[in-house]
């Protein structure tokens, strides 16, 4: 699917329980504090986790009558009918209107998708220009990636996700000439240093050799994100006492700057001159 326009960011993992769609969801927010028009769309249609943050965002703004940023959204529900060509025709059909009402309108366009394969994943990762697969911070979760030696921890073949990507960004180089920036993160680390996390950070830097991918710290396991989705909310947000306040002070910071870092590690085209997000979030709910 040729296209111009927003940069598109998908988040995609063969592996539920990852992180995708709250690093997605603090992906949005944070480039929609710092100046930037954010498009989003959730493929996954069985659990809708990024949809559910961006409705109870809204529901918790209408609440309280205060002015927080959101991208605009949509929800692509798979289709169901019984040939499956037709249901692939009928999903790209609604995937490339969603995407052209607002490519020319957004500056980035960030996609979750589900932790299984649909076509509606596949079509997603052929657009992507950048590629963020959270991976937690164990070696049962690498492998969706590649099997592993059981004696070295070196890949040796490569699991079903890799090819899924493999296969999308040979149909966007034969289709641009551009590749995918395929960035692995590093999610839920824990905060103490163990021998696991050491192999888990070898292992990885291995597989992004193998298939020509980057490795990027990610975000530390907190207690933070679960207490901010029922309300919508992000490190990047204003917190009063209903949503969370008690749980932010340090984690909130840490929580906030390791985010900063992972854009940072992105390498994505931003060109203005950025805002502090929490700076802006403050000038909003004033």
């Amino acid at each position: 699917m040729a296209r111009t326009g927003a940069h598109v960011i998908v988040v995609g993992n063969e592996k539920g329980g990852s992180g995708k769609s709250t690093t997605a969801f603090h992906l949005a927010i944070y480039l929609l504090h710092a100046g930037h028009r954010v498009a989003s769309i959730d493929v996954d249609s069985r659990q809708q986790t990024f949809t559910h943050y961006v409705r109870n965002r809204r529901a918790y703004v209408q609440e309280r009558g205060i002015k927080l940023p959101s991208p605009q959204h949509f929800h692509l529900p798979s289709a169901w009918g019984d040939s499956v060509r037709e249901n692939d025709r009928a999903e790209f059909d609604v995937f490339r209107r969603a995407v052209g009402e607002v490519e020319q309108r957004a500056d980035f366009l960030i996609i979750d998708t589900p932790g299984f394969d649909t076509n509606l994943t596949r079509l997603a990762h052929s657009l992507a220009d950048t590629l963020v697969t959270p991976v937690n911070d164990s070696l049962i979760d690498l492998n969706v990636l590649a099997r592993l030696d059981a004696t070295t921890g070196q890949p040796v073949e490569t699991s079903h996700y890799a090819r899924l990507v493999q296969r999308a960004r040979s149909e966007r180089l034969a289709v641009s000439g551009e590749s995918v920036d395929w960035v692995l993160v590093r999610n839920r680390i824990s905060m103490l240093a163990s021998r696991n996390a050491r192999q888990v950070h070898t292992t990885l830097e291995a597989i992004a050799t193998r298939f020509g991918c980057r490795v990027a710290d990610g975000i530390a396991e907190r207690v933070i994100f679960r207490s901010l989705f029922s309300s919508g909310l992000t490190v990047f947000d204003p917190l009063d006492d209903e949503a969370g306040a008690d749980a932010a002070s340090v984690s909130h910071v840490a929580a906030r700057q390791e985010y900063r870092n992972l854009v940072a590690a992105l390498n994505l085209p931003i060109s203005r001159p950025e805002v502090q997000p929490e700076a802006a979030a403050l000038r909003l709910s004033a």
